[in-house]
């Protein structure tokens, strides 16, 4: 069983260890905050410090999943998107490697789309996953995501997905 905590900055040292290799950092979005390898310094950095490239204020929201033993499992992304306090967009989605492919990644973002929907009001989460990254489309697709899209960019195309408040209650 998971919960969710907020981000502390003794995270950044295991989500580091979860990046580590640079394919998995691509897939990731580490490019989004510095060059692969990245250290655990420029995460904690970015996640405190620079409201995670976010230009609104209090618009980033990073997040821990831990299990029964408090140990740290996955960490994920959430912010505002377009100034719509009902829509906010999920990222930077990490699950330790050592436990991929066991539904982690796929209980956290449940855990997250209920807070979500619940305590902060959304009526909708988007998401994206860079095409190529099969597994994170599976779980995206499994928690309840649907295609929404593809953004054309480079140097990879982005799946846009998107879950709606009304679709995550009606299937529970």
């Amino acid at each position: 069983m998971l919960r969710l905590r907020p981000y502390k900055p003794c995270d950044a040292e295991r989500i580091a260890e979860w990046v580590q290799d640079e394919d998995v950092f691509h897939r990731w979005g580490g490019d989004y905050i510095g060059s692969y390898p990245l250290p655990a310094e420029a995460i904690d950095d970015t996640y405190r410090n620079k409201n995670g490239n976010c230009d609104e204020a209090d618009n980033f929201y990073p997040w821990t999943a831990v299990d029964e033993d408090n140990r740290p499992v996955g960490s994920f992304i959430m912010r505002y998107t377009g100034g719509d306090p009902r829509q906010l967009r999920f990222g930077w989605v990490v699950v330790d490697d050592a436990i991929r492919g066991k539904g982690y990644g796929r209980q956290m973002l449940e855990l997250g789309l209920k807070y979500a929907f619940e305590l902060l009001g959304a009526e909708r989460i988007t998401i994206g996953v860079f095409e190529g990254n099969e597994g994170a489309l599976r779980c995206y697709r499994k928690t309840g995501f649907t295609g929404t899209g593809i953004v054309k960019k480079e140097p990879r195309n982005v799946i846009e997905m998107e879950m709606l408040k009304k679709d995550f209650f009606g299937n529970r």
